[in-house]
């Protein structure tokens, strides 16, 4: 069974992929491992986790990733939105879709860790992109049907929940807490994004499916 290192940028993304994508790739013949990306380390030897603050890190920690030469491959879930000014290619964005742009960084991205093992992907425009799928199969979780109704009005704005955006006061997370300010990403974020399932996901956001399915080929 292939070994699959995935570097992933918090707490959230390690729920998902433990209790979501892993189990499902399983069934593909995929193995998947999980480790968070560490911000900085300090004196005593331990360190922060979760964030990203500097490319430099993060290319750290996926160089050492690659050094286990029995994983298949290795890849990366982070939010799009958010990226320091110093990831690759970052300052030179083209002026198309959301696709086009991801799609650009990762390029840059692939081509800065140089290897034929390393396939990145980043998440438009968050994780929370997945919460606006389809929040009434989620409603439990939020407890409120007004606040379900609200996150399926802002959904029905966008052809893809992938196409809500990079605005500081806009972004999925910062929509989420306008309507449900309880909103905690590690807890609430996995949990919707279970109760929706995968099958949903991948039907309304194309980046993720592309993704998954380059994984699942393994």
């Amino acid at each position: 069974m292939p070994r699959v290192l995935i570097l992933v940028e918090g707490q959230t993304e390690e729920v998902f992929v433990r209790g979501v994508l892993a189990p499902h790739l399983v069934t593909r013949g995929v193995h998947l491992h999980t480790t968070i990306v560490a911000t900085r380390r300090v004196h005593s030897g331990g360190h922060f986790k979760g964030g990203i603050t500097r490319y430099e890190r993060v290319a750290s920690d996926i160089r050492k990733l690659l050094g286990d030469t029995d994983a298949k491959l290795v890849t990366t879930m982070f939010d799009f939105y958010g990226l320091p000014d110093d990831f690759p290619g970052q300052a030179s964005k083209p002026p198309g879709t959301c696709y086009q742009r991801v799609a650009h960084v990762e390029d840059a991205f692939r081509a800065s860790i140089g290897n034929t093992r390393f396939e990145p992907y980043l998440a438009l425009h968050e994780f929370e992109a997945m919460v606006f799928v389809d929040p009434r199969r989620a409603e439990w979780v939020f407890a409120n049907a007004a606040v379900v109704t609200g996150l399926e009005q802002i959904g029905t704005g966008f052809s893809s929940p992938e196409e809500i955006d990079e605005g500081p006061d806009t972004a999925p997370s910062k929509r989420i807490r306008g309507l449900f300010p309880g909103y905690q990403k590690p807890f609430h974020g996995p949990m919707v994004a279970e109760a929706i399932g995968l099958d949903k996901v991948r039907a309304r956001c194309p980046h993720f499916d592309e993704w998954l399915a380059k994984l699942e080929m393994l």
